[in-house]
């Protein structure tokens, strides 16, 4: 059996620490900051630096893999006869999913031997991170990428993920909101909760008033998802857009709630920051449906 690397994008959002210590590859997603790039190894701000400069109201934006560096690791790891699982962003969020696509195409057509297998997940974030923690579990446990690749497969319609927001200046400036109602909403301290649905796509499913009342309205969903996965858990997944104040008291929420112990915390990246901005919370777990 061949052996083989799991790989994923940076908007994984795992830590440096978690993807060096299981030989994760990572294929860059880029940020600009005042049309200044960022994303590559040596090259990116912290996560700090990153939501001040949002705070300060610079301008922010995204962009996609590089097919030239996805070529580039990608045969690098072909050239040692080694095979690629790459768990990806959604592709109802971004276009690096193609960009993943092709670039693995083109590798396996100049290395036959190689194979790789390319999981559009639907999802963000931690919900990847999901899946890349059972590719480990099950790698450890001496299964082949495909039994992998078909395991992630039947469980990606299962992460649940849900955001709230802070600002609804960063929905409007995404064009997911309309300038009147990011006005009046915040006005009224309107609070929308969004997931991601079953195409991948990120879509409100409540409006609260409150940063309390937000969190509510998330665990009241997830009591309603979690279903027969309830005692099925690897980790619930709690994000923050340099908020971790905020995250702690989330997990500590869920901890009360549902008894469990087992959490991954980690700050929400500039590639998803960038369009949801500083104070954004995000929940992660597995449930029956999205």
């Amino acid at each position: 059996m061949r052996d083989f690397v799991i790989s994923t994008e940076s908007n994984s959002d795992l830590s440096q620490e978690f993807l060096d210590k299981n030989g994760i590859l990572v294929i860059p997603h880029y940020y600009n900051v005042e049309d200044k790039i960022y994303g590559e190894e040596g090259n990116r701000l912290t996560i700090h630096q990153f939501y001040d400069e949002m705070r300060s109201g610079k301008k922010v934006g995204t962009a996609a893999s590089n097919p030239a560096v996805i070529l580039e690791k990608f045969s690098q790891i072909a050239s040692q006869g080694k095979d690629i699982l790459h768990i990806s962003f959604s592709s109802g969020l971004s276009c690096g999913y193609q960009n993943i696509v092709n670039g693995a195409e083109e590798v396996m057509e100049k290395y036959p031997d190689c194979r790789i297998i390319v999981i559009d997940t639907l999802s963000a974030s931690l919900g990847e991170g999901l899946m890349i923690q059972l590719a480990l579990d099950r790698k450890a446990e001496g299964k082949g990428i495909e039994e992998i690749a078909d395991e992630i497969r039947g469980m990606c319609p299962h992460i649940c993920i849900q955001f709230t927001v802070d600002d609804l200046e960063y929905l409007y400036r995404g064009g997911r909101l309309s300038k009147t109602g990011a006005v009046l909403g915040t006005v009224i301290n309107l609070k929308p909760v969004l997931h991601v649905n079953e195409e991948g796509k990120l879509v409100a499913i409540a409006k609260v008033r409150g940063r309390r009342k937000s969190f509510s309205t998330m665990l009241d969903n997830m009591e309603a998802k979690l279903g027969s996965f309830r005692k099925k858990q690897m980790f619930i997944g709690i994000l923050h857009g340099d908020c971790e104040e905020d995250a702690l008291l989330l997990k500590e929420m869920i901890r009360t709630r549902f008894g469990y112990e087992s959490f991954r915390v980690e700050p929400i990246g500039p590639s998803i920051g960038a369009h949801s901005g500083p104070g954004t919370i995000g929940l992660v777990f597995l449930g029956d449906q999205r």
